[in-house]
């Protein structure tokens, strides 16, 4: 990291390591004077719309873990994938139900169920603690408890220098050299106040930027940064009920546009870039709540349809718990369906093939015992992100209420 990279007016000030032999950045506290043109304000607006429109669509579910679970593990997925993970949603869903890691990737595969419980874990805690820094190693402890990384002292804020780079540079090339220790605790204590005080300007969704700015660039951990600052941002939405359901993940928008967020995160530490980095921010919010919008209204519509198929004059009350079982969980085993229902063995497998004659479930494991059942088309609605002229399905689109 070079000093002469960093502007007069940069939001920081470059200080020495403990060793004294590099450099690193040590953020102002938030927040700070930002003046934003027509077009950011205009961006601001989209974004402000945007989530209003998926707040209301939030507010129409009668059961909103229809949607919530589906989102959260999308999200898991991709929030990992940007930290190189290669499980995939299907993945998971095997893992949450067999309790086994798919043979060719265990690890990720945990570390992908890490994230999904550290998210609930967070929204969770935020019953009896707002968003702190007590939350924030919580957090940080699921997400790298038994995984990659639990070396790094899960939980826990770390004791020694970190660095942004690519691996195998050395430290005196890496791209960014974040606090030294002692800083570090400062400006996360900074941090915590400002998050506590909920300021009332600039808009909330400003904030957010400003507040994934400081964490990133504060590092505070030795690993896991990114997905921690990551899942913040539901949270923090949760937290100040401008969602009630946590419906938006901006992870697909950044692992979309990696290089410009890093480069666009790395311009504001250099030259106080701030505009350029909200504005980004905001948009990452437009799309990924209208991509959010018509998501959920594609899984509605297909439990509509699935409910269509297993209704008739010899359907049960039964069939239909089990469908809408999978959107919470798109899997089924014959003692997940007993437990579920209440009933023996023998009905259950028979409501199981019912939905497999019906094309709702496929088994996966070619197993002639203990086997799963699959929703496939369930998981690839969640997997598959919408096309670019698939958008007008989020404006003025009528959501059924689960």
């Amino acid at each position: 990291m070079r000093p002469e990279d960093f502007a007069p007016n940069a939001p920081g000030k470059l200080v020495r390591t403990l060793d004294g032999q590099y450099w690193a950045f040590d953020p102002d506290p938030l927040p700070p004077v930002v003046e934003f043109g027509l077009t950011t304000q205009s961006v601001l607006v989209d974004a402000a719309d945007a989530l209003g429109e998926l707040r209301g669509v939030g507010r129409m579910l009668a059961n909103p873990l229809l949607v919530i679970r589906p989102f959260a593990r999308r999200e898991a997925v991709l929030s990992s994938r940007i930290e190189g993970t290669t499980a995939g949603i299907e993945d998971l869903v095997l893992y949450e139900v067999e309790g086994e890691v798919p043979d060719g990737r265990p690890d990720d595969t945990k570390e992908v169920a890490n994230y999904l419980s550290a998210l609930y874990s967070g929204l969770s805690l935020l019953e009896t603690m707002p968003v702190c820094n007590r939350l924030i190693r919580s957090v940080h402890e699921q997400l790298l408890r038994g995984v990659r990384g639990q070396e790094r002292r899960p939980g826990e804020f770390r004791q020694m220098q970190n660095a942004i780079g690519t691996r195998g540079t050395g430290l005196a090339n890496v791209r960014f050299m974040p606090p030294p220790v002692q800083q570090m605790q400062q400006v996360m204590n900074d941090l915590e106040n400002y998050i506590g005080s909920r300021p009332a300007t600039p808009p909330l969704l400003v904030q957010l930027a400003l507040i994934h700015y400081q964490f990133e660039t504060i590092h505070p951990f030795m690993d896991g940064n990114g997905r921690v600052g990551r899942l913040l941002i539901p949270l923090l939405l949760h937290e100040r009920q401008h969602l009630h359901q946590p419906l938006l993940y901006l992870s697909p928008y950044i692992d979309r546009h990696r290089d410009e967020y890093k480069d666009l995160l790395l311009a504001v530490s250099q030259t106080a870039a701030w505009e350029s980095w909200i504005a980004f921010f905001l948009r990452g919010v437009t799309e990924q709540a209208r991509e959010s919008v018509i998501v959920a209204g594609r899984l509605l519509d297909l439990r509509e349809r699935y409910r269509d198929l297993v209704t008739g004059p010899r359907s049960s009350a039964n069939l239909l718990r089990l469908v809408d079982g999978l959107f919470e969980t798109p899997a089924l085993t014959v003692r997940i369906a007993r437990e579920r229902l209440g009933v023996t063995t023998r009905p259950a497998a028979a409501m199981i093939d019912r939905l497999v004659d019906l094309g709702i479930l496929r088994e996966v494991t070619g197993r002639s015992y203990s086997r799963v059942f699959l929703a496939q088309e369930l998981v690839s609605v969640t997997e598959t992100t919408p096309a670019p002229e698939s958008a007008t399905e989020a404006g003025g689109r009528t959501i059924p209420v689960a």
